[in-house]
């Protein structure tokens, strides 16, 4: 399937988080994931750009989150609204509440509905993200949630998510990441 975002004269849908009107992604970003489409790399990926950004936008003090997990749903909302073809979550992997937003962002970001404007709701989020700790998107939090959810999914899981992004990193990256993990490997046997 095609991803919206792709195509530049389509216009992207504006997210609903930011200081008092609706915010659109950083162009930086935008051009990031398209790369990442074109790279053949997953949706996960694509969105993953999108994260970052909302993390830096924590880290800057734009606005807060109340945990790493708020921060990095505020960025995959981004990313299905900007038109990343990143499925919604499936029945059970999330609440229900969750899974009506996030199939609501994925709709806007694929043409298929049109979003509607509440400048009330969106001046009100504002507000209350500002209030919110930058806490969340420190490096100690974030190295939580991480281990948190690696956690959750299983070895083999873990191991072909790691070899598919082997494929897709280029010769160039692929050594580096060798070497680093060599290095990584060395230390840790002192």
């Amino acid at each position: 399937m095609k991803d919206r975002f792709l195509e530049p004269d389509v216009d992207v849908p504006e997210t609903e988080i930011g200081n008092g009107r609706t915010m659109m992604p950083e162009r930086k970003t935008m051009q990031k994931a398209r790369q990442d489409r074109r790279a053949g790399k997953s949706t996960t990926t694509q969105a993953g750009e999108f994260v970052h950004e909302e993390i830096r936008n924590v880290r800057r003090g734009k606005h807060g989150a109340r945990s790493s997990k708020q921060a990095i749903a505020i960025g995959l909302s981004k990313a299905r609204r900007a038109g990343v073809a990143l499925r919604p979550p499936k029945k059970g992997a999330a609440k229900a509440t969750t899974r009506k937003s996030a199939e609501y962002a994925y709709e806007a970001g694929q043409g298929k509905r049109k979003t509607r404007r509440r400048p009330r709701v969106s001046r009100a989020v504002s507000n209350v993200l500002k209030r919110e700790p930058r806490s969340a998107a420190s490096h100690t939090a974030l190295s939580k949630q991480t281990r948190r959810a690696a956690s959750r999914r299983s070895a083999s899981a873990r191991s072909a998510a790691a070899r598919k992004a082997a494929k897709t990193k280029g010769s160039a990256v692929r050594s580096a990441a060798a070497k680093k993990a060599a290095r990584t490997r060395a230390r840790r046997r002192k």
